[in-house]
C-alpha cells in the first residue's frame, strides 16, 4: 500500500509543481492537460491547458496533483504536507525554498521532539511541515 498526497491549486498547478521539482530535488512524472483528453468537452476553452493530473516523484514518494475550476476550487485546509528530513542543513534549506513568497506559521527551529521543525503555506496556499527528529531530538 502506498499513501500519497493529492493536492488541488486554483489554476496554478502546473506552475507549483515545477517550483516543487526545482526547490525540492524531485522530477516530474506526468503533466497532462485537459487538451487531447476526453476531459477536454467537459472544460471551458480556457481551462483545456490546465492541468488535469500532475506527478511528481520525491525518492519512493509521490506528489500528485490537479488544477480545480474555480466554481470547484476550496483552499487547503485542516492537512500539511510533511516532509521529514534527516540533515538538519536539509530541512532549514527545504523549509526556505517553501516559504518563498509564502507564509511561515511557525519559524524552522529546535524543539523537544526534532533538531529542526517549522511549518509554512506556500505561494501556492499549500501547508508544509518540515521535521527533522535528527540523533539529538528528544
Amino acid at each position: 500500500m502506498q499513501l500519497n498526497p493529492y493536492l488541488y491549486f486554483n489554476g496554478r498547478c502546473e506552475e507549483a509543481f515545477q517550483f516543487y521539482e526545482q526547490r525540492l530535488g524531485g522530477r516530474i512524472t506526468a503533466m497532462i492537460t485537459h487538451a487531447g483528453t476526453p476531459a477536454e468537452a467537459h472544460v471551458p476553452a480556457e481551462w483545456r491547458n490546465k492541468i488535469m493530473h500532475a506527478r511528481l516523484t520525491l525518492g519512493d514518494s509521490v506528489l500528485m496533483g490537479t488544477d480545480n475550476q474555480p466554481e470547484h476550487y476550496q483552499e487547503a485546509k485542516g492537512f500539511s504536507v510533511q516532509l521529514g528530513v534527516e540533515d538538519p542543513l536539509d530541512a532549514d534549506r527545504l523549509f526556505n525554498a517553501l516559504a518563498e513568497n509564502g507564509t511561515v506559521r511557525m519559524p524552522i527551529q529546535k524543539t523537544f521532539w526534532a533538531v529542526r521543525f517549522g511549518m509554512l503555506v506556500d505561494q501556492f496556499g499549500i501547508p508544509w511541515m518540515i521535521n527533522c527528529e535528527g540523533a539529538s531530538a528528544g
